[in-house]
Parts: C-alpha cells; structure tokens; sequence
C-alpha cells in the first residue's frame, strides 16, 4: 500500500483556529483504543521460509525502531514464525538490546556487505530466543556507506547478501540507521514491506513526508515490489491531549495503513534494554509485550 507525499503532509496541518474544539473532542475519547480490535490467532506453518523481509525505518531517532524490532521479531517467534534481525545501524542499539557484544566481534554485518567471501551466515549469531537469529552490527558498519559509493550496483549490496539465507527464516527485519542515506536505501531496495515506527508528537510528523517520498522514489527505481506495511504509533500516552490529537492526525491522513495496535509508553521498555531481552521474555504479562504480540498477529495477517 504506496502513500504519497502529500497525504503525509496533511498530516502536519494541525488546525489552529479549531485547536480547543479538537482537544476536548480528543479529551473525551481515545482514538487509539477506538480503533482496536480482536485479532485471529495466526495459523500455524507446515514449513519455513522464504522469508518476508521487513525495513524497520523512519529517519529520525528515538521513535521506537530498535524496540520495535526486537520485540516484533520476539512475538512472531512466539507464533512459530523463524526470525532473523538485521542490525543496520553503526550505532549497533540492536545488537546491545539482545544482549550480544557486537563491539567484540570479529566479524559483523560489515564483512557481510564488504567481503565476497563472507555470508550473512558466517555473521549472524544466535539468540537467548529460541527460533530468533541475529546478523550484529558495530561502529565498522559505518565506513561501509562510504566505501559503497564506488561499488557497481551498490544499492543492492544487502539484497545479494539476504539471498542466501532468505529460505531459512519466515521473516528479515532490517533496523535501519536514523538516516536516508545509502544503508537505509539498500534495506528498502531488499524489502518487501516497511513498517514505520511513529512515536506520537509533531515533531515527529514532520519528516514522514521526507521518508514517504524516499520511498516512493526507491519503489519506482529500485525496488517495484516495495510497499508500506504500516505506520506503527510508539510511545503513546492517552493521558495527554496532544498525543491523542497527533494519532488521530495521522489516522485522518493514512487510515487504514496505520496499524490498530498502538504501543503504549511504559517503564519496561528501558528495563528491557539493560537486561538485553525482548519485554515478551522480561515481562511476558506486561502491556508492552500484549501490545507487541497483537503487531504479530497484524503482521502475519499482511
């Protein structure tokens, strides 16, 4: 489901004049439990593989990419899905919140792109989460974009590398650097879909134009197939006015791409961090991880 630009910057337009009317509507309702809904249980699989592969992206940081991904790649391990998470980001978050020490590997996702001879199996690493895989990343990951410039056909460098482990897993889900450069292009060119973690505050609306657009221009050159799975709202607090007139905004710009499943602001995402296991593991009766298992069943439902 392609968005156009334009739609996203709807979505800025937060009307000034109608801006009391508004939050007493959003003070009497909240828009994000309205919009929920039972979900099916997902079906079981007779076999694995070959994998949708999922970018985790939105350019700017702090909005929930990291956590979304380990703990989406939890959940859907939960269902009998095999999950393999891509750490694409120099900064190396998702490699820390697994709890792996990518900053004293050998070898991480870096030689994958960069030596012929080095497959994204020799990388990747195992898990304290049976059935979920891990390919880590670290500061060396961030000469890569530099020295990809000169490659032939450098847009695809990730795609090739994915090819030879793609029947093994039943999902690929890239955390993307908070950036549009080279790196983030090479995951949209290898994904079938993007989920777009969203936290719920202006600033954040204001580069989804930006990221809708670079999508749009990655599907018609690069990559056909790509589509937006859906705008995931993070970090939401039913408590504020604003926060509730920032998600009906953009329920009001994309509809139904945004997912019904709205993850909710809560203390046990950062514990979850230092301990270095997914929240279904840490605090598996939590809110947080019956929020991540119901993003599971949406997309395994896609």
């Amino acid at each position: 489901m392609a968005i156009r630009g334009d739609a996203a910057g709807q979505a800025l337009v937060l009307p000034a004049e109608s801006g009391t009317e508004m939050g007493a509507a959003a003070s009497k309702l909240d828009p994000a439990r309205a919009r929920q809904r039972r979900l099916p249980e997902p079906p079981p699989l007779e076999r694995h593989g070959p994998a949708r592969v999922i970018a985790m992206c939105n350019q700017k940081g702090g909005v929930g990419k990291t956590t979304s991904t380990i703990n989406l790649g939890a959940s859907l391990v939960e269902y009998g899905r095999r999950v393999l998470l891509v750490d694409l980001d120099p900064q190396g978050a998702l490699s820390v919140g697994l709890g792996v020490p990518a900053q004293q590997l050998d070898r991480t996702i870096y030689n994958a792109l960069m030596e012929r001879r080095t497959t994204l199996a020799d990388v990747r690493v195992g898990t304290d989460v049976p059935g979920l895989d891990l390919v880590p990343s670290n500061i060396d990951l961030s000469a890569a974009e530099v020295q990809l410039v000169s490659e032939v056909a450098r847009e695809q460098t990730l795609l090739r590398a994915l090819a030879d482990v793609r029947d093994e897993y039943d999902y690929v889900l890239i955390d993307c650097q908070p950036s549009l450069g080279l790196l983030t292009v090479n995951a949209l060119t290898a994904a079938d879909g993007v989920v777009i973690p969203l936290e719920c505050e202006f600033f954040s609306l204001r580069g989804v134009a930006l990221l809708v657009d670079t999508i749009d221009k990655v599907k018609e050159r690069l990559n056909p197939s790509l589509e937006i799975d859906g705008i995931l709202a993070t970090m939401y607090d039913s408590r504020t006015v604003h926060c509730r007139e920032v998600f009906s905004r953009v329920v009001e710009a994309f509809g139904d791409t945004v997912f019904r499943t709205v993850i909710q602001r809560t203390v046990r995402f950062p514990e979850t961090t230092v301990a270095g296991q997914p929240i279904t593991t840490w605090a598996p009766t939590s809110s947080g991880a019956a929020a991540y298992r119901d993003l599971a069943k949406e997309v395994i439902s896609l």
